[in-house]
């Protein structure tokens, strides 16, 4: 039997702190609302973009048990799953799973630098362990391992892993992977610099597994749309080349730094970056909210810009 398809927009969710670095419980319900409302297919909780490695065991918990109970509509909720082992990977999938998670993202193990025969054998030792679908995260400016297209495909064919997600910058791999038509979403990293997601989309990709739609969900929901009929490829070309300034500056340092910085800035629920990080200010800031004013998104979605905050510090 075919796997289920997920199709669009699945948003990498940052993770909203209080000012004391506590979880903000309510930020996340208001941002899962937006979700929502915006055509988000799916959000990703505690990926790399939800700091999820400075998160303790306990308020990965937390998390997933408390955002599960704001579970509404059609949005599926995935989990960031990846210990730093085997086992303890396993532990925090069947945990999302108790909850009635609809999925868990994994990817390789940082630092461990382990072969590719061996993160393969991990995936599919997770997938076979896993009471939910699992999703697989090639990352190798991350986690350095980089799986091969052959790795990916092996992996793919276990009847449990339902999407794969690809960060590397080889439209080659991209192509490879849906030549051979794997019975899986294939997505792509939303960096423009990477150059992913224009052939990605183009070769039958399944839509973006995306970070910017923190900040504008509905147009890469727009952008996340697979080609399914003619008239998509334009509807993808306005939308995409409308918001490359945004993609750019979401990417203009290490995520979540940018988009959380942004999001703050605006009045979104979002708080600070846990340290050693720390937001954007200055230019760098001013640069995006000029970005965010020249979109027209202060209309669209009611974000706040103080016009001091468009001037660079001195």
């Amino acid at each position: 039997m075919a796997k289920r398809r997920i199709t669009g927009s699945f948003v990498a969710l940052i993770t909203p702190m209080n000012a004391d670095y506590s979880i903000d419980m309510g930020g996340f319900g208001t941002l899962l609302g937006i979700q929502r409302d915006a055509g988000s297919a799916a959000v990703l909780i505690m990926g790399s973009s939800g700091e999820v490695s400075m998160l303790s065991p306990e308020e990965r918990h937390r998390i997933v048990a408390e955002t599960m109970a704001m579970k509404a509509g059609a949005l599926e909720h995935w989990y960031g799953c990846t210990g730093p082992s085997t086992a303890a990977t396993i532990a925090y999938v069947k945990q999302a799973a108790a909850e009635g998670a609809d999925g868990a993202i994994i990817a390789a193990p940082a630092y461990i630098c382990a072969s590719n025969a061996d993160i393969v054998g991990f995936f599919l030792d997770v997938a076979d362990a896993s009471p939910i679908p699992i999703g697989i995260y090639n990352n190798p400016p991350r986690v350095k391992t980089d799986l091969s297209p052959q790795d990916i495909l092996t992996i793919a064919a276990h009847p449990n892993v339902l999407v794969h997600k690809e960060s590397t910058g080889r439209v080659g791999q991209v192509a490879q992977i849906c030549a051979a038509k794997p019975d899986i979403s294939v997505m792509c990293c939303c960096s423009p610099n990477l150059g992913l997601i224009v052939p990605t989309m183009a070769l039958g990709g399944h839509g973006t597994a995306n970070m910017t739609g923190n900040i504008i969900p509905r147009e890469m929901a727009e952008i996340s749309r697979p080609w399914f009929d003619e008239a998509q490829p334009m509807r993808f070309r306005r939308y995409y080349l409308e918001n490359l300034p945004m993609l750019h500056f979401v990417y203009s340092a290490i995520n979540p730094v940018p988009v959380k910085s942004l999001m703050a800035a605006v009045g979104l629920p979002a708080g600070p970056l846990r340290k050693p990080l720390t937001a954007l200010s200055g230019e760098h800031l001013a640069s995006g909210l000029r970005i965010l004013r020249d979109l027209g998104l202060e209309d669209r979605y009611g974000y706040r810009i103080p016009d001091s905050a468009l001037i660079a510090a001195e």
